[in-house]
């Protein structure tokens, strides 16, 4: 599948200070990619330079295979972006911010397409002037996707958003990407990252961590045998007496090894009469795969 965008030892400093490291990645087409980090990181700096919005020390950006650089763009004609906090005029309405943006002889069916799927109907030619936080970042997003761009780049769009307003968010993207667009984003909210993203780009103190599929890192993580009976802690006794290793918590949660298999833990239940209600096999969500990764990252600035 061919690349989109391509980042080739890129490096960046503000002054005297290195922000970004030696980073090197690609983002192929169709595909939605996240950037996740601690603050500070470097994500919106990668995303900032990728759009031409601030110059770097030396490497290379390609889009669409063509050089991008704080004076060179061209390639960035069929991008959209949303980078922190969108631009507004608060004397507009939310419909003569898309007019200004929209291009095309089809723009108005593409501002009301926008307008639809996020929700915005109501108060759409209200002035942004009194647009809640959550309203702002819906504008922000539709200003990005309003010109059916190729490649979108979103850095934190879920700011401000309800959970319903997430999932229609989601919903777009995901769409968009079966489209074969392509999405760089980022965000906080690991959680919304996790139903959404194919690839996950974990950056850590400026320099690229890990590059890999979502599913591969969910599988670094750890896996539980959870299991939920009618004595919980009478059943927690006998298994860590029993040498079997547990994690915190009320619930009893057996770490799944080659060392511990589910038949000798099941026969501990049936021989002190303890009536099983539920078994499950729990992994370690994209939080905790992204905090062990961090921990055993031994990089220093």
């Amino acid at each position: 599948m061919a690349n989109i965008l391509e980042v080739k030892h890129l490096n960046k400093s503000f002054g005297r200070k290195p922000v970004l490291h030696d980073i090197s990645f690609t983002v192929q087409k169709g595909r939605i990619v996240g950037l996740v980090g601690p603050n500070g990181a470097g994500k919106s700096t990668i995303m900032k330079t990728v759009l031409g919005l601030t110059d770097f020390s030396n490497g290379e950006i390609l889009v669409e295979g063509q050089t991008v650089t704080a004076t060179k763009h061209t390639s960035l004609a069929y991008v959209g972006a949303l980078i922190e906090y969108p631009g507004i005029y608060p004397f507009m309405s939310g419909l003569d911010h898309l007019k200004l943006f929209a291009t095309g002889d089809d723009q108005n069916q593409r501002i009301d397409e926008v307008v639809t799927e996020l929700r915005m109907t109501k108060y759409i030619k209200r002035k942004a002037k009194s647009y809640s936080l959550g309203m702002k970042q819906k504008l922000g997003i539709a200003l990005a996707l309003v010109n059916h761009p190729n490649f979108v780049v979103l850095d934190e769009p879920m700011n401000g958003l309800d959970p319903e307003s997430n999932k229609d968010l989601r919903n777009i993207i995901t769409n968009l990407a079966k489209k074969g667009t392509t999405i760089l984003i980022s965000s906080h909210i690991l959680s919304e990252l996790e139903k959404l993203v194919n690839d996950v780009l974990v950056i850590d103190k400026g320099r690229i961590v890990s590059q890999s599929s979502m599913r591969n890192l969910m599988n670094r993580g750890k896996k539980y045998l959870v299991i939920k009976s009618a004595d919980d802690a009478k059943a927690k006794n006998l298994l860590m007496a029993a040498g079997y290793e547990l994690a915190d918590g009320d619930d009893v949660r057996i770490l799944e090894t080659d060392a511990q298999k589910l038949m000798p833990i099941l026969k501990i239940y049936v021989e002190n009469d303890i009536e099983i209600l539920d078994i499950q096999h729990q992994q370690s969500d994209l939080e905790t795969s992204l905090l062990t990764l961090l921990a055993n990252d031994q990089v220093t600035e």
